[in-house]
């Protein structure tokens, strides 16, 4: 399993738009991609809702984990850019 631990970049935190967009990344992706905030269960990173319902804010530390390193990467790069410019 690869992981990557990063800090969310975008100004309002993993709200709707940045949601749809990981979300969106996540499913063409073609593999299973989970987000977790610290102490927090992994949710599917396929799924706006669920991304929502991890609360991460502006700064918080999310980890990305896939069994491909690609997609891990690809997603982990998406959670620190500002995705509401």
């Amino acid at each position: 399993m690869h992981t990557k631990t990063v800090i969310v970049g975008s100004a309002i935190g993993l709200h709707a738009r940045p949601a749809a967009i990981i979300s969106e990344a996540a499913v063409n992706a073609g593999v299973p991609v989970t987000l977790a905030v610290d102490g927090g269960e992994p949710v599917d990173a396929g799924s706006a809702l669920m991304i929502m319902t991890l609360g991460a804010g502006n700064g918080a530390q999310v980890t990305v984990a896939s069994e491909d390193e690609a997609a891990c990467k690809a997603i982990a790069e998406l959670v620190q850019q500002d995705l509401d410019a």
